[in-house]
């Protein structure tokens, strides 16, 4: 899978994106990442990325020349353009599973007030938020889809079935784990663990993620109640 991150701000990606899991996703050739400073496509010696909002208001806007001019020299046959952006559609498990899916993505970093109207009109294809707050640019947000992302790409993370339990992958926080030793403090893992039977510790597990997705993130329930609904 080949990733490009349009931004403003190149220097904030190595670092975090050359360690642990993408690192050696990268390395492997599962995945290949390219970075480009969107200055480098406008022509004025200033090289001007942003400009005042037509009707007024406070701060700039991302001018639409250099987006599209970026785009367009990175886009291939089955590109998806996706702005990180506040108004975009919530980053989701689903979501990342459908990303991992693509051949080839170009984040576009939102940053100042947002983007030209005409890049989410004609240049881009979706447009995706990691939350209901306020973030610089959209680097961060870029870092967090590419993570996600790389660890459903087969292979990345050695054993496939090692995201199949986690929290999110199914719709539900991930059920309670221990570890040894087996009472540590007076703290004793629960018996069913270490019964050895195995359908009696799924069974646990199975109830133990839908409680805690009950009492933490009930939103997630129906969420998940819903998209069940739509596949019926």
């Amino acid at each position: 899978m080949k990733i490009d991150v349009l931004t403003i701000y190149p220097g904030m990606f190595p670092g975090p994106l050359d360690e642990s899991i993408v690192k050696r996703a990268q390395e492997s050739g599962k995945l290949k990442l390219g970075f480009k400073d969107l200055r480098e496509y406008t022509h004025d010696r200033h090289r001007t990325v942003d400009d005042r909002p037509f009707g007024g208001g406070p701060g700039m806007l991302m001018k639409p020349e250099p987006l599209f001019e970026a785009v367009e020299d990175l886009r291939k046959k089955n590109t998806r353009v996706i702005l990180t952006s506040p108004i975009g559609r919530p980053f989701q498990q689903e979501i990342a599973r459908e990303m991992a899916n693509e051949e080839h993505l170009i984040l576009v970093c939102g940053s100042f007030e947002g983007f030209d109207e005409r890049v989410r009109e004609h240049l881009a294809d979706d447009e995706i938020s990691i939350g209901d707050y306020v973030l610089t640019n959209g680097a961060l947000p870029a870092m967090v889809i590419i993570d996600a992302i790389t660890r459903l790409l087969p292979g990345a993370l050695g054993d496939d079935k090692s995201s199949d339990d986690e929290s999110f992958s199914e719709g539900l926080l991930e059920y309670p784990q221990y570890t040894r030793p087996a009472d540590f403090r007076g703290m004793k893992v629960p018996e069913v663990l270490q019964s050895g039977n195995h359908a009696d510790i799924e069974q646990w597990r199975q109830e133990k993620a839908k409680l805690r997705t009950e009492q933490l993130r009930p939103d997630l329930l129906k969420y998940k109640s819903l998209n069940e609904k739509k596949e019926q």
